[in-house]
């Protein structure tokens, strides 16, 4: 497999534009895609270019249609209960705006909820008088166990709704997301997952999770271009579930297709291209180890261990979650920072900046739960290798923490 020598890892890099020059560990926050899908991307977008109207108005929807069907093959579904979306806050942002609460509802989420979507939440039960229930996840944790009790101990008889991360993107935990909706569904409590960075670091069966929606990233662990994410929707929700823009879809005279689906898939003129690359960077990342996706998810798993286990030896900590609850992501305590106010809204840490200035590291250093208290989180990818995660060791040993 993958994980033999380093020429194999560097022939592997090459089909990627990555800059030789950085150690990239930082795959999870906004992926990186493989060169040939670029350039996929590329002779999709000169077809666009070439004659806008004829690719717009009459090729657009069976494009997105085939591409639709190979995903949903990939995700165990039907195509139909499929809708693109440019990202999973937008998918997020559409379930919550179409959904109706009044004062007095209880909307469930975690502490380690994605802030963007965390936002989201708090925006749709100011206007409603619905009340955010935060359900306080430990973190360092020992057991699954102790998600499953902190969630379902806020669960009352005004609980409408969770949201929920599969994998969270602070603490980068796989949470055990199957048995939390059906002990939520048993109450009565339908459950939106954030399921961001699941899609090529799971195995994901979107309808055996049991959701009544489930969005995730494309751009992430499948490796497609930026602005590929998708919204699945139970069928029974989906003629209540709309954009959150909303667009000529709305008062389609069309019989022949779901109202959910001429919705989402028309809300304005932008670059579709991203979604419709989704399935040759399904095939391009399967076919590039033997075992295909099983071995590459195995691969990025025992990568994102080893960071780990690097990590906690130059920190001095022990790990902070069973292997269990680890995907491709991996993230461990950082001693407390100066807790400055970063300029950009996605934050930096002074420490990021550091170890890409001194060491030529890119790695995310997160504020969590806040200021000052941090993490330090590492992805593993197929074009890393142990000497990555070495030469962070070192690094975090030769600055001040």
């Amino acid at each position: 497999m993958l994980t033999g020598t380093a020429r194999g890892r560097q022939a592997i890099r090459h089909h990627w534009s990555l800059d030789p020059s950085v150690i990239f560990l930082n795959h999870g926050s906004f992926g990186a895609c493989p060169i040939p899908v670029l350039q996929h991307q590329s002779a999709l977008r000169a077809r666009m270019e070439r004659q806008p109207v004829q690719f717009f108005v009459r090729d657009l929807e069976g494009l997105m249609d085939d591409a639709r069907k190979e995903f949903g093959r990939f995700l165990s579904t039907a195509p139909e209960n499929l809708a693109w979306v440019p990202n999973a806050t937008s998918a997020v942002n559409a379930v919550l705006r179409s959904l109706e609460f009044r004062a007095g509802d209880e909307l469930l989420t975690t502490n380690h909820e994605y802030n963007a979507c965390r936002n989201v939440l708090e925006y749709v039960a100011a206007r409603s008088g619905a009340r955010v229930v935060v359900a306080p996840v430990p973190f360092p944790l020992i057991h699954p166990a102790q998600v499953m009790e902190a969630v379902i101990s806020r669960v009352t008889r005004r609980t409408r709704l969770a949201l929920l991360d599969h994998v969270t993107s602070q603490t980068a935990l796989v949470l055990p997301i199957r048995e939390l909706v059906s002990e939520l569904a048993d109450r009565g409590v339908e459950t939106l997952v954030d399921g961001a960075h699941a899609p090529g670091m799971l195995d994901l069966n979107v309808e055996s999770v049991g959701a009544g929606w489930y969005t995730g990233n494309c751009h992430k662990w499948l490796c497609a271009p930026k602005g590929a994410a998708f919204l699945y929707t139970r069928p029974d929700l989906q003629e209540s579930t709309r954009p959150a823009v909303i667009s000529h879809g709305a008062n389609s005279p069309r019989t022949d297709r779901s109202r959910y689906l001429i919705e989402f898939d028309w809300t304005g003129t932008d670059d579709p291209t991203p979604m419709l690359c989704v399935p040759e960077a399904i095939r391009f990342m399967g076919n590039l180890m033997p075992g295909g996706w099983a071995a590459v998810r195995s691969n990025n798993h025992q990568m994102a261990i080893r960071g780990r286990d690097v990590l906690c030896s130059a920190l001095d900590v022990d790990p902070p979650c069973p292997d269990e609850m680890i995907g491709s992501l991996a993230s461990v305590p950082l001693p407390d920072g100066a807790g400055a106010i970063s300029k950009s809204p996605l934050y930096a840490d002074p420490l990021q900046d550091e170890l890409l200035e001194k060491f030529r590291i890119e790695v995310p250093v997160i504020p969590w739960p806040a200021p000052p208290k941090r993490l330090i989180r590492v992805s593993g990818q197929v074009y890393n290798r142990d000497g990555d995660y070495e030469e962070l060791g070192r690094a975090l040993r030769a600055v001040t923490l």
